[in-house]
């Protein structure tokens, strides 16, 4: 495994030997040392000190049930610190093949033609995407597959990447060629679009696994944790439901963020829910499927594709964030017109969560009923027609609070919180607060976690013990589904690792992991001009009690700030 960093402005590419201190780092974990390593703090994060980073986690290559996962970093336009977003789909796996340990663009163009980067076993080389550019991701992805055949990963943006938007992602391809894996947070699509790459192509023809140390050893690690995931009840509960699973749960928490925040419960929750999906796609047949995996090798298969009435898919998959942000978020109970907003999202190249809140704000503003789809449909247009209004929204709920002047906001560090209302789910909320990411659930979500949700003094060791663990699986490139099984052989971690590497590491290499990999993050922080003040949720979610529970946010400052104690 090699570094492959491509500078942008003379448009060559080097590949580097592995640096002895991010040998035993991959994904999340890797992207935070190359930012801490090779990026100021201060820099501007649309301009070209930044570097955008495609890393691998330290599992990827073998097809290992939901461990072939993408992590992307860099400075993040929206929250002004680091960021890191990650995905499943093919990108992981075809970056592993090429025996790339991390992609890294750095530098600006001389000139403004948006360009497709080529990779493959032989090298890189720049096209001219003047044909996709301002295209949306859907007829993008099309286009480039009709180009370089469907034997391809590709990472790619979408209008709202190419005019920088705060919330544009990078789309990559599912196992069905579908670009429907994101990595969404942060807006690493506008850094994609300042460096003018409309799409990354990696072409892993010719190419083999990586190579194992002990393939024997790795076999019988791969069949243990295998077993371990397969036996898990909650394994069969996201093939059948998907992360819709979530709505009744969250629901019966209090923490359905419903009506841009002001309530923890929404009244039709049932016309959301994984279980009326679930029985909805199957009544339509057709190309409707509830049970789908966005990898290949994935056993869970925890994605879907929504069909119409007629059969005849909307989009691929339909996840609970989008459902609880563009649904109860926006007050819309009805499923068809959630997929259509997500379609138009996705296709824009936006993450649903910071374009829910956003619009959860404009509808508190007045530019919206809540419970009107049409009127939601009319402003995501707007975006896609680049207006004022649109350049707003698409900016985030926090640009968009401030223009409007709305003062109920859901965000820390400027990202939009995700499907958990903190003032019920009190621990997703220290997560919310303290990770050095934004609000961002993927960092340590506790729903889970057998605690009292409203009690304030126990949730900062259940979101420690969370955060940790998810930064090792991002570092890992596992899918937080991942740790069904590896919670439940806790061993596997270290035997896969030491399998697939011949190193030595012992059982506790994911916390190991996790630990260094928000040591990084916070370093990077502190550097960027960061301090305890942003580790702080909204000052009206400590005094706005949210229904049913009148609870609101609790948690002691100081307590929140001893979260990261080991360090």
């Amino acid at each position: 495994m090699m570094i492959w960093r491509v500078n942008m402005q003379k448009k060559t590419l080097n590949k580097e030997d592995v640096p002895d201190h991010w040998e035993k780092l991959g994904g999340r974990g890797l992207s935070a040392q190359i930012l801490v390593d090779e990026v100021q703090a201060v820099c501007e994060p649309l301009g070209p000190r930044n570097k955008l980073i495609f890393a691998p986690g330290l599992l990827v290559g073998h097809m290992l049930s939901s461990c072939d996962r993408i992590s992307i970093g860099g400075k993040s336009p929206l929250t002004g610190g680091i960021k890191e977003a990650n995905a499943g789909g093919s990108t992981g796996l075809t970056m592993a093949c090429l025996g790339i340990k991390a992609l890294i663009l750095e530098g600006f163009p001389l000139d403004n033609d948006w360009q497709i980067l080529y990779l493959d076993k032989d090298g890189a080389r720049f096209e001219n995407a003047g044909d996709i550019a301002g295209l949306g991701v859907y007829d993008s992805a099309k286009k480039l597959i009709q180009r370089y055949g469907d034997k391809i990963g590709i990472a790619l943006i979408g209008p709202g990447g190419e005019r920088e938007l705060f919330s544009a992602g990078i789309q990559n391809l599912d196992k069905d060629k579908e670009p429907s894996r994101i990595a969404a947070r942060g807006g690493l699509g506008a850094v994609m679009g300042s460096k003018k790459i409309k799409a990354i192509i990696f072409d892993a023809a010719g190419t083999n696994k990586p190579l194992l140390k002990n393939p024997e050893a790795f076999r019988q690690a791969q069949k243990i944790y295998t077993q371990a995931l397969m036996n898990q009840p909650q394994t069969k509960v996201y093939a059948d439901y998907g992360t819709a699973a979530m709505p009744r749960m969250s629901n019966g928490f209090g923490g359905m963020p419903t009506r841009n925040f002001s309530s923890g419960q929404f009244e039709d929750v049932e016309k959301i829910s994984g279980e009326y999906m679930r029985n909805l796609l199957i009544e339509r047949g057709g190309e409707s499927n509830p049970t789908h995996a966005c990898m290949a090798g994935c056993t869970i298969r925890c994605s879907n594709i929504f069909g119409d009435a007629n059969g005849k898919k909307i989009v691929a998959p339909l996840e609970y964030e989008t459902i609880a942000l563009v649904g109860s978020n926006l007050g819309i109970s009805n499923l068809d017109t959630i997929a259509r907003l997500n379609w138009e999202i996705n296709d824009l190249g936006l993450d649903s969560i910071e374009i829910g809140a956003a619009l959860g704000v404009a509808a508190e503003a007045g530019l919206m009923r809540f419970g009107d789809g049409d009127a939601a449909q009319k402003l995501v247009e707007e975006i896609r027609k680049n207006t004022p209004l649109g350049r707003i929204i698409g900016s985030g709920a926090g640009i968009t609070g401030k223009v409007l002047g709305v003062k109920r906001v859901p965000i820390v560090k400027n990202q939009a919180m995700s499907g958990y209302e903190p003032r019920a789910i009190k621990g997703t909320g220290v997560t919310y607060a303290t990770t050095p990411q934004g609000a961002d659930h993927t960092c340590g979500l506790t729903i889970r976690a057998k605690v009292d949700h409203l009690d304030p003094n126990v949730q900062v060791a259940i979101s420690r013990a969370s955060q940790i663990n998810m930064a090792g699986y991002d570092s890992l490139g596992a899918c937080i589904f991942a740790g069904f099984g590896f919670g439940a052989s806790p061993q596997s971690v270290k035997d896969l690792i030491n399998a697939r590497y011949g190193w030595d590491v012992n059982e506790d290499y994911l916390q190991v992991l996790g630990k260094r990999t928000l040591s990084l993050e916070r370093e990077f922080n502190r550097r960027a001009g960061f301090t305890a003040k942003d580790d702080r949720l909204p000052e009206w979610m400590t005094t706005e009690p949210v229904p049913p529970h009148n609870a609101v946010f609790d948690v002691k400052d100081e307590d929140l700030d001893s979260l990261f104690n080991w360090e």
